[in-house]
């Protein structure tokens, strides 16, 4: 059995910058109005035959999102981001000749290549994947879309394997 969370509606959304170096138009500090979408197939399973409480599964997101909300997502992992240093005050860093220095605080640094819509949904899918079979959940598949805007997202699905 399959539920799924409409992000727009179950209030799955964060408000980010980000940027992806080299891109023409995406190469730039620039934001989206980001919307999460869950689906989660698993066996009916524990007191109340959920495949996973929808309260807990909001619960897991909107923590992810919260996190991610009013923030720049900077990943650790990219061939042309140069960190200088990293401390508890700030974030100092290079991207072709550009230098940027944040504040710690303003930022959220992933252990990821890249912060595109693709890599966003497979580290949210995994992070919720995660957390539901920490739980006990009976897992077929966890897929996540994350959204930049209506319309337009990339979908992750981590399957049980």
């Amino acid at each position: 059995m399959k539920i799924v969370l409409d992000g727009i509606h179950a209030n799955l959304r964060f408000s980010a910058a980000h940027m992806i170096p080299e891109h023409q138009s995406c190469g730039l500090i620039h934001g989206h109005s980001y919307i999460i979408d869950v689906s989660i197939d698993g066996e009916r399973n524990g007191k109340f035959g959920f495949v996973a409480d929808f309260k807990e599964v909001k619960s897991i997101m909107r923590n992810l999102c919260e996190y991610f909300d009013h923030k720049l997502l900077i990943p650790l992992k990219n061939e042309f981001i140069i960190f200088k240093s990293i401390d508890e005050y700030n974030v100092k860093f290079t991207i072709l000749n550009k230098n940027y220095s944040l504040p710690v605080e303003d930022c959220v640094l992933l252990d990821l290549t890249s912060t595109t819509a693709e890599e966003l949904a497979e580290y949210f899918t995994l992070k919720l994947f995660d957390k539901l079979k920490e739980k006990g959940a009976i897992l077929n598949f966890v897929e996540v879309c994350v959204n930049e805007g209506i319309g337009q997202g990339a979908v992750y699905t981590k399957f049980n394997k």
